[in-house]
């Protein structure tokens, strides 16, 4: 697989205070939606972190409503009518023929842009200077008001807004040399400070636009006077877009066939290339099947696929909002815009921002990279979410972490039945695919952290049960699978990696990396692989299945034969499931399985090199026991503790049973597979004794939550260890022990 593109150095986090906070968690969320027993909590201590707060999605002066964070969505709210975008979508028109230095190509093969346009290269654009994120329109007395908000914003002199207000029997074309129509009766144009109301008919200047610019909270407000425009308290048509502004012409700045420090590109075969880079008003933004051949051709993995057509027009008919200036003198709410089941775009908040706007530098990759800061680099993230059409019984649903791939975006899974069937299983299940900041995070550092921010911004929103948690992913996602999986096992009750291994190194090969996967005791997994898959063949996961099988370990592998197609894919063998698009049996594994929560015996593989303590990534605990702290930190850490307290033994092995059958129901057909899984039967009971026995490897403390382990402080404490070892008992006042090499 091509290897992505990728960032450097080191992540600086950090929320930003500001008085005015983002919008509240919805009325149904609660505290139970995350994990809230006693002892060590499940997962990263950055799944727990307070919401963070985005400068973007505040409001000051005469701004109240909270932002929709769903993307493609509008809404009338406290007087306001709001649009959300979509967020790293400023690729502007398609033209067929990408600039010859986009560094995002050859990194991008499954989510490419749409819009080939590419940015000026010098730092001031950042890669994302014209990213809309939200547009919001309040009528004043004698004016009205308008704010856009960017993603970015380092220099403002340099981003042009243009709105076209009211409507015309034809198109006008905007002025100032945009090389774009749209039905208008006024133009406004706005670049830094500087705004003007122009007639659409006639081009002539009617008035100046006030134009107020926040640069913290990287928002435009935009007055304009009833005297050249007045809504009153009609329907009236509104339609906006963003590009750059060229200051020494004091026009817009039209994109050429290759970018400089000065000029944007990738307008190649456009006679009048449109200026504009993003358009609001998208509602219905097609969504993209890995099957259909336009993926490698004009692909909408951004969302971006209509407004790439449509500027490659320079025709903006297609783009506008009927405003009920009505509703907004009343004060009306209305949120009908907002979807509310099946899958969205939603927008994160994040805590972490190395800088503005996004670095697609191909000497940074993040597989190479010691540290993995990922492309998207602002504190905006976006993410998919799949709500399944009917709410479960309890009123709380499970969540499953569905991970993309590599060269692959959030939006991978958004086209597909993948969501359907995993979220509509039984009770109901929310689905969510992070970004990872980037098509090749490989799930550490920033790509983990987005991962858990997401799950926490969901859990902020929808009533959880955390018992109710699952995580699956395609390729580099099954990879990712096993890795969280294995750092933080008590999180999930059950893992489903589809064409994944548990290593890669830098020749593109497997190289599974085995020992981690003694954590996954409590979590059965699901292995779906291909026997002539060419990025993961059998030599990357029949290691990892034999690992499985000789742990003792719950778990299947079922290897699909040689796919056979006409289909233009790079890949065919590996991509053949993503294609054929057949989840049930996966979803059927999934099922309705419940988190482990406190079992009789802990397996634990400490790895201190993938944590990341300044994200709040550390792994360093598993049910009940903590503060693993290994000896040699180039090695694992080896935890294997029994506690005699709940009177159970380990199950009843299962042989390995061996089969074949077909998957159907697909687009390929039946696709034929052989099958070995290893089931437990029942714990056994056995005598309750007051006792701990613990096995270790270079590990040199360790705390045991006795509450949970259900033994007391005068418990017996058997070690062998390979090194010196602290042992606290959490909830025994004082209670360390140590000891020695046995």
């Amino acid at each position: 697989m091509p290897h992505p593109l990728a960032r450097r150095a080191a992540l600086a986090g950090g929320a930003v205070a500001l008085a005015l906070a983002v919008a509240p968690a919805a009325a149904s969320a609660d505290r139970a939606s995350l994990s809230r027993g006693p002892g060590p909590r499940p997962g990263p201590a950055i799944l727990y972190r307070a919401p963070a707060v985005a400068p973007q999605l505040t409001n000051a002066g005469i701004w109240r409503a909270a932002p929709i964070l769903v993307s493609g969505a509008s809404a009338y709210r406290r007087g306001e009518f709001l649009y959300q975008d979509f967020l790293y979508d400023d690729h502007g028109a398609h033209t067929g023929t990408r600039d010859r230095g986009d560094p995002r190509k050859g990194g991008d093969l499954f989510s490419p842009p749409n819009g080939t346009y590419t940015y000026p290269t010098a730092s001031a654009y950042a890669g994302n200077a014209a990213d809309l994120v939200e547009v919001r329109i309040r009528p004043l007395r004698g004016e009205t008001a308008f704010r856009v908000t960017l993603n970015t914003m380092i220099d403002p002199s340099r981003v042009g807004i243009a709105l076209a207000l009211g409507s015309s029997s034809a198109p006008r074309p905007f002025p100032h040399g945009a090389n774009v129509t749209a039905p208008a009766a006024r133009f406004v144009t706005v670049h830094g400070t500087t705004g003007e109301v122009a007639d659409a008919t006639s081009g002539a200047v009617l008035a100046r636009a006030g134009v107020r610019v926040d640069r913290r909270r990287r928002q435009v407000e935009i007055r304009v006077p009833h005297a050249a425009w007045d809504p009153g308290r009609g329907r009236e048509r509104v339609a906006a877009a963003t590009g750059l502004w060229d200051r020494a012409a004091d026009h817009w700045l039209i994109p050429g066939a290759a970018a400089t420090p000065t000029q944007p590109g990738g307008a190649s075969g456009l006679a009048r290339p449109a200026a504009f880079f993003n358009v609001a008003f998208r509602f219905h933004e097609p969504t993209q099947k890995t099957s259909d051949v336009e993926a490698l051709t004009s692909a909408a993995w951004w969302r971006d696929k209509a407004q790439g057509a449509a500027l490659a027009r320079g025709d903006l008919a297609p783009f506008g909002v009927t405003v009920d200036f009505g509703k907004l003198a009343r004060g009306v709410t209305d949120d009908r815009g907002i979807p509310r089941t099946g899958a969205m775009n939603r927008i994160l908040a994040s805590h972490s921002e190395t800088e503005q706007g996004v670095d697609y530098a191909p000497a940074r990759v993040c597989l190479a990279a010691k540290v993995c800061l990922g492309e998207l680099r602002g504190r905006l993230q976006p993410y998919t979410l799949y709500v399944p059409r009917r709410r479960p019984r309890s009123g709380r649903y499970g969540l499953t972490l569905l991970l993309h791939s590599l060269t692959a975006n959030y939006n991978q899974f958004t086209a597909t039945r993948n969501l359907g069937d995993f979220g509509e299983r039984a009770p109901g299940s929310l689905v969510v695919t992070p970004s990872g900041r980037g098509p090749d995070g490989f799930y550490r550092d920033a790509a983990a952290a987005d991962t858990f921010e997401v799950w926490a911004d969901v859990a902020a929103r929808y009533r959880l049960d955390p018992s109710l948690a699952a995580i699956a992913g395609y390729s580099m996602g099954g990879f990712g699978t096993f890795r969280l999986g294995a750092q933080f096992p008590d999180l999930f009750a059950r893992a489903q990696p589809t064409v994944g291994t548990t290593g890669f190194d830098l020749g593109g090969g497997p190289k599974p990396k085995i020992p981690q996967l003694a954590s996954l005791r409590w979590v059965p997994v699901l292995m779906w692989n291909g026997r002539y898959d060419e990025l993961v063949p059998p030599a990357g996961f029949q290691p990892v299945a034999a690992e499985l099988r000789r742990l003792g370990y719950r778990y299947e592998l079922d290897v699909f034969d040689r796919l056979t197609t006409s289909l233009p894919l790079p890949t065919p063998n590996h991509l053949q499931l993503a294609v054929n698009d057949v989840w049930r049996p996966a979803a059927a594994f999934l099922g309705a399985a419940r988190v482990v929560v406190n079992p009789p015996r802990v397996t634990f593989a400490a790895n201190p090199q993938l944590d990341a303590p300044r994200l709040g990534l550390v792994a360093d605990h598993a049910y009940w026991i903590s503060g693993v702290r290994v000896g040699n930190r180039a090695q694992l850490g080896m935890v294997d503790v029994r506690s005699g307290g709940f009177g159970r033994g380990d199950a009843r092995v299962s042989p390995v049973r061996r089969g074949s059958r077909s998957l159907r129901g697909g687009v390929l057909g039946p696709r034929p597979f052989v099958s070995e899984r290893r089931t437990w039967g029942p714990l056994p009971r056995a005598r309750r004794r007051d006792a701990l026995v613990i096995d270790l490897k270079n590990v040199r403390a360790l705390t045991i939550d006795v509450r949970r382990a259900r033994v007391s402080c005068r418990a017996r404490v058997t070690v062998r260890t390979s090194v010196p070892i602290r042992v606290r008992l959490a909830g025994c006042r004082g209670t360390v022990r140590t000891f020695g090499r046995r």
